[in-house]
């Protein structure tokens, strides 16, 4: 029976397959961290209140990637080398979406128009990166290897989309408002595009590490095309949407640690 949870439970059986999955994870994690820790550094002065707060959106995305290096090391693997075709965060930023490396690489201060343009990409990804927590952690809360990491991370990405959307409401009372719907939905269209394109590249690596015959691949890619076709109509709405959230000042505190991991 062809289904997510079955699916991700041959993923993660097979040592070649689970290596890859956790090398890409942690991969993209570390770069977020990188990220954030960049912006965190050059907030503007008229925003620096935000300031711990990227610095601790960083940390956890830091966390995470040790997590999955972790989870790596438990099976005795070793990290792998990601695919190009397969690295999420590198391809939104070669699409133009967030603020460019070349950027934060550098020394000069960052404008509210940048920040408005990095809160908005966060919360495109950060709605992403919680669906997909959420679903894992639907299958694997009570896994004996990953059901702690799936929980812990699940709760530190529905911080991060708390956290934007909660900044971005603030701004949008500051009379950003139109500039904000206007990026969030950008970021949203571009960020769906790249997802299929991803997710079509981790498939076809996984297919030929697992074996899976042609019409078994065929399927699931064309399963990734109708996601894409009903985000691109109409699910991309819910990346865009603002309201205030329940958990309020979810990043107001220091990162919390991983001590089983490490």
């Amino acid at each position: 029976m062809l289904s997510a949870r079955n699916l991700f439970q041959e993923i993660l059986d097979d040592d070649e397959s689970f290596r890859l999955f956790c090398s890409i994870a942690a991969g993209g994690e570390a770069q977020g961290g990188w990220e954030n820790g960049r912006i965190a550094a050059l907030v503007p002065e008229s925003q620096r209140a935000l300031a711990p707060k990227i610095a601790r959106h960083g940390a956890d995305e830091d966390k995470h990637g040790r997590i999955f290096n972790a989870l790596l090391k438990r099976r005795g693997l070793q990290p792998s080398e990601v695919p190009p075709e397969t690295d999420y965060t590198m391809l939104l930023e070669k699409h133009g979406i967030g603020l460019a490396h070349e950027q934060l690489r550098g020394e000069e201060r960052l404008s509210e128009r940048d920040i408005i343009t990095y809160l908005a990409h966060s919360r495109v990804t950060e709605q992403r990166a919680s669906e997909q927590m959420a679903l894992l952690r639907k299958y694997f809360a009570d896994h004996p290897d990953l059901g702690r990491a799936v929980k812990m991370i699940s709760n530190d990405e529905d911080n991060h989309l708390a956290y934007c959307h909660e900044e971005l409401l603030r701004l949008a009372r500051a009379g950003h408002g139109r500039t904000i719907q206007r990026t969030l939905r950008e970021c949203a269209l571009a960020e769906i595009r790249v997802y299929r394109d991803v997710s079509l590249a981790v498939m076809d690596h996984m297919g030929r590490i697992l074996g899976w015959p042609r019409g078994r691949s065929a399927v699931l890619a064309a399963g990734i095309h109708a996601v894409y076709a009903y985000e691109r109509l109409v699910g991309w709405r819910r990346m865009v949407s603002l309201e205030q959230p329940e958990r309020r000042d979810a990043l107001g505190g220091p990162a919390t640690p991983e001590p089983e991991f490490v």
